[in-house]
C-alpha cells in the first residue's frame, strides 16, 4: 500500500530486537497508532532526534501486517525543554502517559490531539508554581473528554444546590451533600474553593490555567481528586502520574 502522511504526538517508544524501535503515537484525530522505525537505534538513523516522546512529527507510515512502518519523519515541534527539565519532564511524563491509556486504536477524539499539544507547550515555558495547576487542569480535561465529565453544579446524587455538597463521589463522578455522600475514600472531600477551581480549569484555555495558577493548597487539593478520580475510572496502572503524585517532580 503506498505510504500515506500523519502528523502525530509521540508518546512512547520501546525498543524492538537490536536497532528498531515501536512508537506509540497520538494521531491528530485522538487515536492511537503503534508503528515500528527500523533501524532508529543506529547512529546514522535518519530518525535519530525525531521520535523523542513529547515531539510532534510529520509522518510517512506504510501499511503493515501488525504494526505501521515509518518511512519518514519530520519534526513539528520537539517539546525540548521538557526533557532537559527535571519537573517539567515529570509533568510531561503524565500527560503523556495519560494519553496513551486514555486514547485508543480505530476510536478518533480530535479534541484530545490539540488538549496534549496545548499542555505540552504551556508546560516548556509555564512558571514553576503553574506547573501543578497545569496538569491537573490537564486530567480534568482529559477525564470530561473520555466521558467522565465532574459534575460539579449539584449534587450528582438527589440534586441538592451544590453549596450543601461537600464531597466528590469517585463513582458517581461529581459532588455530593452529606446526605448522600456518606464517608470513605471513594468520596473524598471537596471545598468550596476546590469546587470553584475545577469549574474554572475547565472553562479555562491552558494558556489561561498557565497564566493564573491556583493557589498551592487549592492546587493540592484538586490534583489529589482529581489522581483518584483517573485512578478510579482508568482500569491500568498509571505509572507516571503516581510517581508524580508521590513526589516526583517537586
Amino acid at each position: 500500500m503506498p505510504a500515506y502522511p500523519l502528523r502525530a504526538l509521540v508518546l512512547r517508544k520501546t525498543k524492538l530486537g537490536e536497532a528498531d524501535i515501536i512508537v506509540n503515537l497520538l494521531a491528530d484525530d485522538g487515536r492511537i497508532v503503534r508503528a515500528v522505525a527500523k533501524g532508529m537505534r543506529k547512529p546514522t538513523s535518519r530518525f535519530a532526534g525525531r521520535l523523542e516522546p513529547g515531539s510532534v512529527v510529520d509522518l510517512m507510515l506504510n501499511t503493515g501486517r501488525t504494526l505501521e512502518v515509518v518511512s519518514d519523519a519530520r519534526s513539528v515541534e520537539l517539546h525540548a525543554a521538557l526533557r532537559t527539565d527535571y519537573e517539567r519532564s515529570c509533568a510531561a511524563s503524565v500527560v503523556l502517559d495519560v494519553l496513551d491509556k486514555l486514547a485508543m486504536e480505530g476510536q478518533t477524539e480530535q479534541r484530545l490531539f490539540g488538549l496534549a499539544c496545548a499542555t505540552l507547550d504551556v508546560l516548556v515555558s509555564a512558571e514553576e508554581g503553574a506547573i501543578r495547576t497545569v496538569v491537573t487542569a490537564f486530567l480534568v480535561k482529559a477525564m470530561a473528554m473520555h466521558g467522565y465529565r465532574p459534575h460539579l453544579e449539584s449534587c450528582v446524587s438527589c440534586a441538592c444546590a451544590a453549596a450543601a455538597a461537600d464531597r466528590f463521589s469517585l463513582e458517581a463522578g461529581g459532588v455530593v451533600c452529606p446526605q448522600c455522600g456518606g464517608a470513605g475514600h471513594a468520596a473524598p472531600r471537596l471545598s468550596g474553593g476546590g469546587r470553584t477551581a475545577l469549574h474554572t480549569l475547565l472553562a479555562s484555555t491552558m494558556a489561561e490555567v498557565a497564566a493564573s495558577p491556583l493557589e498551592p493548597r487549592v492546587a493540592e487539593e484538586c490534583f489529589a481528586l482529581m489522581r483518584g478520580f483517573v485512578a478510579f475510572h482508568v482500569p491500568v496502572r498509571i505509572k507516571a502520574l503516581e510517581f508524580y503524585a508521590n513526589g516526583g517532580g517537586s
